[in-house]
């Protein structure tokens, strides 16, 4: 019979040959089935002893642990999936997480900035020198093409087709999509690639991706975000702001404009059109602002 770690390992790598998961993703499952490993063997639980009454105890531990809903959620999918594999492999006879139900989980609908807003924020960032002008082309495609900051740190230059102007990405699963580069994202980039990006590398090195840091080092999700807040910074009405608001902004206003939600679902790389929906809300939301704000009959005043 495997160990935890055992069981893990093999969960994880089925799931990186299968289903073909980012890094980033494995690296998600691998920190909640670790957690649950650590649960279950202080307490000398192995895996093909798991019952019903030990996975309650984790829950419930969760929790203590104030963890939010959508948190629980989380594990609980990562540790039905492991308890699936060790089922399919013959090592555990029956399912102990089949009677295990949540409350249903209200999702919130994520704050977008209106076009004045992108417009104030990207015509703060200071182009003049290498840095600004590589931070401008940044935020005007991640903006221009609804791109994840996953997917903006790993452009490469050969992903890039100014003259077509459209770039290609990898997505969540490893999944090949096309974007479609606005003018304002191309006129950034163009800039940034004719004097930002060389008086970045430096001494004639070279490097196969599209945004650099120091000696044509790839960007970290870190970098980007700080890039992000140092610009936002410069007006306290946007201090709020995180990178996927430029994403949430991206797919608000095209269906505000009139897109088309399968449309959107493909611009923005989703599985499901069950998460692209979420936008419809914000729309309908945004519709309803402007019936109350300009109908004549939307508020009827008192009049003496």
């Amino acid at each position: 019979m495997p160990s935890w770690d055992e069981a893990i390992d093999r969960h994880l790598a089925v799931l990186a040959a299968e289903r073909g998961l980012a890094r980033n993703s494995l690296e998600g499952y691998a920190r909640d089935l670790v957690d649950f490993a650590r649960f279950c063997s202080e307490r000398g639980i192995e895996p093909h002893r798991l019952s019903v009454s030990e996975v309650n105890l984790y829950m419930q531990s969760l929790s203590a642990r104030e963890l939010a809903p959508a948190s629980q959620r989380r594990y609980l999918a990562s540790l039905r999936g492991l308890v699936r594999r060790l089922i399919d492999d013959g090592h555990l006879a029956r399912d102990p997480f089949a009677s295990i139900k949540l409350r249903a989980l209200t999702r919130p609908l994520p704050r977008t900035l209106s076009a004045a807003d992108i417009e104030a924020l990207l015509s703060a960032i200071d182009v003049s020198n290498p840095r600004g002008l590589r931070d401008r082309a940044m935020l005007e495609v991640a903006y221009g093409c609804g791109l994840r900051v996953s997917e903006l740190i790993a452009l490469e230059l050969t992903h890039l087709n100014l003259r077509e102007g459209t770039l290609i990405t990898l997505g969540k699963g490893s999944k090949e999509r096309m974007a479609p580069i606005g003018r304002a994202a191309r006129r950034a980039l163009e800039e940034y690639l004719a004097h930002g990006r060389p008086a970045l590398l430096k001494g004639g090195k070279m490097s196969r991706w599209l945004f650099i840091g120091r000696q044509g080092r790839p960007l970290t999700r870190q970098t980007f975000f700080r890039a992000l807040k140092r610009w936002a910074s410069l007006d306290p009405r946007l201090s709020w702001v995180s990178p996927h608001t430029l994403r949430h902004s991206f797919a608000t206003h095209l269906l505000e404009n009139g897109a088309d939600l399968r449309a959107v679902q493909e611009l923005l790389g989703h599985r499901d059109i069950s998460t692209t929906q979420i936008y419809t809300h914000l729309s309908n939301r945004r519709l309803r602002q402007i019936y109350r704000a300009c109908h004549p009959r939307a508020t009827l005043k008192s009049t003496t």
